[in-house]
């Protein structure tokens, strides 16, 4: 087996957290305690030391990628994903074990990360090539390829800190994947640009592995792109490893770790600007008990939003996934309704179906994006409802092959 481009080894970080004391904060009060007293500042300052709890983000991570994989890092938030990655790009320093790389790294963290807002994008591109130790005229020769990538050539030359969100994740995926690291490291911040651009990049990722034998770690709640694009992924759980393998086998492990009983205060939103947030999620079961379904049973969801005045106009989707984490419905409420939204406040929308679903459990996610596609808020897994069969009419679909009962009509 090759020499691995990337080696992990008993890796750890650690913070401390203090619960801050009751003080006024002024510094005149402070240095009149410490002249008033200098023994009880002494001893607070010992108390407070004494009171420091070691928070592990990550902790006892081991694991090896060889040179052209592809793998995939899921988890819940707060699992360290994001910890493990900026250790990896070493933006931050690890408190236990050693990180071993072997050639050039690119990170795409978070929207902002890398590039100065006062620069312009040109300026931009040429920084982290250089970063990347790339010689301008390396750069110059990727330099129309990135730009016409990104769709920015219009604002080429507007410092960055004028672009939208979307523009700039678009540049800054660009310059990553175009100039020539052995090593892309990739957070969730894809999630940011419309779905053409998504399919765009997620392409790219493919091609540069394929073609290039370039070497990706990928963080995404997109559990379809995770088992599309990677050979290989790790799950974490409160920052420790505890699945590696195909993505499949790796996807069926990270949905078992979701709780049952999510409620409003769990959701995570994995997705959007703030503009619009999903506040609350409800499947209306009869008689208001847990979500429990028939076969061909009426589905019912309310979604409760607040939206901001600078929000525009609003579209809601559906997605409703297996326990496999694969994506098996959706729903666009622009497919059957036009949306008279308030321009300001809070609303409810609702969405009706049958359900189709044959027995099993199954989970809900909901989002709302703008008319260019841009997401505003996107809610993962936030309920989720069982199916069992129903034999009041005789019939039984415990046994049936399949995800789905299409009830046909038959004649003979």
């Amino acid at each position: 087996m090759p020499e691995p481009i990337i080696a992990v080894e008993n890796l750890g970080k650690c913070y401390a957290l203090r619960a801050p004391a009751a003080r006024s904060g002024l510094l005149r009060d402070t240095l009149g305690g410490a002249l008033r007293n200098p023994l009880r500042m002494l001893r607070g300052a010992v108390a407070g030391a004494g009171a420091a709890e070691d928070f592990w983000a990550v902790r006892d991570l081991s694991f090896t990628v060889q040179p052209g994989e592809i793998v995939g890092i899921i988890g819940r938030n707060g699992a360290g994903k994001s910890t493990l990655l900026k250790m990896l790009s070493r933006i931050t320093d690890p408190t236990a074990g050693r990180i071993r790389l072997r050639g050039r790294v690119a990170s795409l963290l978070e929207v902002g990360t890398g590039f100065h807002p006062d620069l312009s994008g040109r300026e931009n591109i040429f920084l982290n090539g250089a970063i990347l130790g790339m010689t301008r005229a390396e750069i110059r020769r990727r330099l129309d390829e990135i730009v016409a990538f990104a769709e920015v050539e219009q604002f080429l030359d507007t410092p960055v800190k004028r672009y939208s969100s979307g523009m700039y994740v678009r540049l800054a995926f660009a310059v990553a994947a175009h100039l020539d690291p052995e090593i892309l490291i990739i957070d969730e911040v894809l999630a940011v640009g419309d779905a053409a651009f998504q399919r765009k990049c997620l392409a790219k990722l493919q091609s540069a592995t394929r073609d290039e034998g370039r070497t990706i770690l990928f963080v995404s709640h997109n559990l379809a792109a995770v088992r599309q694009l990677c050979s290989r992924a790790l799950v974490l759980q409160a920052g420790r490893l505890v699945a590696d393998g195909p993505p499949p086998e790796a996807i069926a492990q990270y949905m078992s770790l979701m709780p049952r009983d999510r409620g409003a205060a769990g959701y995570r939103h994995i997705a959007g600007d703030g503009r619009a947030l999903i506040t609350s999620l409800r499947l209306n079961v009869p008689g208001g008990t847990e979500p429990l379904y028939a076969v061909f049973e009426p589905i019912r969801l309310e979604i409760d939003f607040a939206v901001k005045p600078d929000a525009g106009p609003l579209e809601f989707f559906l997605l409703i996934y297996g326990e496999d984490g694969e994506c098996l419905a959706s729903s666009f409420q622009r497919d059957t309704v036009d949306f008279h939204q308030p321009a300001s406040g809070t609303g409810t929308v609702s969405v009706a179906f049958k359900n189709m679903f044959l027995p099993g459990r199954y989970l809900v996610s909901a989002g709302i994006f703008d008319r260019s596609r841009q997401f505003l808020d996107w809610v993962e897994f936030a309920e989720g409802f069982q199916v069992e069969s129903s034999f009041a009419d005789g019939r039984a679909f415990d046994n049936r092959l399949g995800r789905v009962s299409i009830l046909p009509e038959w004649s003979v």
